[in-house]
């Protein structure tokens, strides 16, 4: 395990390496795994929404039908690029280019979506980005974290850990409304109090 954060350069090669890296668009774990976590959601319909490490867009494309206005980050440009052509049909969809943690929207966010990206930070950072995410959520705002769970020798974190941690901070500033394991992946969803 590493102990910082995987920067811009790790994600170049890997896109640079396999358009779909990690067959989001063929693999039937990827599906279950999606229709999970949209299931999870508790509120059927979200104003503003914030997807973070949209990568090429296949969730991006299944969580705008919930939602209002959804901005889609990313830190890879050739990431970003697939998923403005995947989902170029949708009109209340804006991708961005930002290095979470260290660049975060200045706006505030009814749902926060955290999927396998987390643990690519440092705890530090991570603890950085925690304090970020919660001064942009709007009231009872949801934030849902959905992480592979199996250790990843090149990830700072486990899934567990970036989970666990976000727990311990927000216990008192937030309600977990949701939360489920499966053989390879958690999901928890939490609250704004």
């Amino acid at each position: 395990m590493k102990e910082q954060s995987l920067n811009s350069h790790y994600f170049k090669k890997v896109y640079e390496a396999n358009d779909d890296p990690w067959n989001f668009k063929s693999s039937e774990y990827e599906t279950l795994k999606y229709q999970e976590t949209l299931d999870a959601l508790p509120k059927s319909r979200y104003k503003n929404a914030l997807e973070i490490g949209c990568s090429i867009g296949i969730l991006t494309k299944l969580l705008s039908g919930r939602c209002d206005q959804l901005l889609a980050i990313d830190i890879s440009e050739k990431a970003l690029d697939q998923a403005k052509e995947y989902c170029s049909d949708l009109g209340n969809v804006t991708f961005k280019q930002m290095n979470f943690p260290s660049e975060f929207p200045d706006e505030k966010f009814d749902l926060i979506m955290i999927s396998e990206v987390a643990y690519y930070l440092s705890a530090a950072d991570w603890e950085f980005a925690m304090e970020n995410l919660y001064s942009n959520l709007s009231e009872k705002a949801n934030v849902i974290l959905v992480h592979w769970l199996p250790i990843v020798h090149d990830y700072p974190q486990t899934g567990d850990e970036v989970h666990d941690q976000f727990a311990k901070i927000f216990s008192n500033k937030m309600k977990n409304v949701f939360s489920t394991r499966a053989e390879k992946y958690r999901i928890d969803v939490w609250e704004k109090l």
